[in-house]
């Protein structure tokens, strides 16, 4: 697909452009109206579509923990019959947590880790059906209280029955950029994964005592832009990090309901390598 079309449909996705001034623009790249209509299930999601994860090896439940202000709603997964695990806080994209996260979710939990997918809607009513609604109401959470509850989450899993007390994170796009905060306001975490997510402040990196691996696809540029004054400042703290760019892959390349960004080799290999990290750190 033409990048241009991938590109606009990202910084729909990623501001606050309405969808009405998404589709005209879409239209004048696509040549049409119809054409644009017919382009459009390509960009989005389909859950439908992708196969959802399943494993007999675990276990997977709604639940909740205390939050800053009410309970927060998140999917526990883990593996069965086993005790003394690692445990990892999956943090969504800026949609809420959707059919994909919560695979991911459960895909954490078949490698052997206790997996807490939240939901940081919870605040205002929970991860809704339409996605569009969800990137609305990322934009009304408390920043604060918000990390807050995601530290809230850290804590939950360091004391829970089975665990042994080492917690990671990992997080996607706008997660992806949580995940970073995370490792910055807890000095307790281990580990955490960076997919494609936002660089914290560089005066603020001195504060990482956790391992760090981040995921960039080549051809987000919006994002990539703050890749060498992240590193520089990593390296001048002397924090254990390590950055991977994907050739030619797109922001959202591991998200395979999105079949025009999702790329399956660099999925599969930022996966694997996230695994590495989690079992070094956490068992």
């Amino acid at each position: 697909m033409n990048q241009k079309i991938i590109t606009l449909y990202d910084k729909y996705t990623h501001s606050q452009l309405s969808r009405k001034e998404f589709m005209k623009k879409l239209a004048i790249l696509t040549g049409s109206t119809a054409l644009a209509l017919t382009v459009l299930p390509l960009l989005e999601n389909n859950y439908v579509s992708a196969a959802e994860f399943e494993s007999d090896e675990i276990t997977s439940e709604e639940i909740t923990y205390p939050g800053v202000e009410g309970d927060m709603k998140a999917i526990l997964a883990k593996p069965k019959g086993k005790k003394n695990l690692g445990a990892v806080l999956v943090i969504h994209e800026n949609r809420g947590l959707n059919p994909h996260i919560i695979d991911v979710t459960k895909r954490v939990a078949a490698e052997g880790f206790i997996a807490l997918g939240v939901d940081a809607l919870s605040p205002l009513g929970g991860t809704p059906a339409d996605e569009d609604k969800g990137r609305e109401l990322i934009g009304k959470l408390d920043p604060e209280k918000n990390l807050q509850n995601y530290l809230k989450g850290l804590e939950y899993l360091r004391k829970i029955k089975g665990g042994n007390g080492k917690v990671g994170c990992v997080g996607f796009c706008w997660g992806g950029g949580m995940s970073n905060k995370l490792a910055i306001n807890d000095p307790k975490l281990q580990a955490a994964v960076a997919y494609y997510g936002a660089q914290p402040a560089t005066t603020d990196v001195s504060k990482i005592k956790a391992s760090i691996m981040m995921h960039y696809g080549g051809l987000d540029e919006r994002i990539n832009a703050g890749i060498p004054a992240y590193e520089a400042a990593l390296k001048a703290s002397n924090i254990d990090y390590k950055i991977f760019v994907y050739d030619s892959v797109n922001h959202a390349f591991n998200n395979n309901t999105s079949p025009t960004r999702y790329n399956e080799a660099a999925a599969k290999l930022a996966w694997q390598r996230t695994i590495e990290l989690f079992k070094n750190k956490l068992v």
